[in-house]
């Protein structure tokens, strides 16, 4: 299990499954926030405690996901899909609020999601190579 949390402490996240890699977005949210994610479903493999403040971003048409961060330090924690699909909420959480030594190794995958949308090609990076 892995488990991240804000700056000051006061929100918490756990992951309880094995990621096999991490994503950057070059979305106009991510790449502000700097965020490194991993994917999971609430209340299956992943939770998140502590009270949060919420970003609802809109991209022509309603919001489609929320992302929490701490009110008192500013740390961005998780998106939170803002409605279920199949009785499923999806979530992500903000790898870079955990310890880097159990995820060092893991392969970053890119995400397009600026214009296209896509899954780019791998190039080799690990997260440790982010966190120099």
């Amino acid at each position: 299990m892995l488990e991240g949390k804000c700056h000051c402490g006061k929100v918490h996240w756990t992951f309880d499954a094995t990621p096999t890699s991490v994503t950057a977005c070059n979305c106009t949210v991510c790449r502000r926030y700097g965020v490194l994610w991993i994917y999971g479903h609430e209340g299956e493999d992943v939770a998140m405690t502590g009270e949060t403040s919420v970003y609802a971003r809109a991209d022509n048409g309603p919001p489609e996901i929320g992302f929490h961060f701490c009110p008192d330090c500013g740390c961005v924690v998780a998106w939170r899909a803002l409605e279920p699909h199949k009785g499923r909420r999806r979530m992500a959480v903000n790898l870079r609020l955990t310890e880097p030594g159990p995820v060092a190794h893991l392969p970053i995958d890119h995400f397009e999601g600026l214009v296209t949308f896509d899954d780019l090609p791998r190039d080799g990076r690990c997260v440790a190579d982010m966190w120099f």
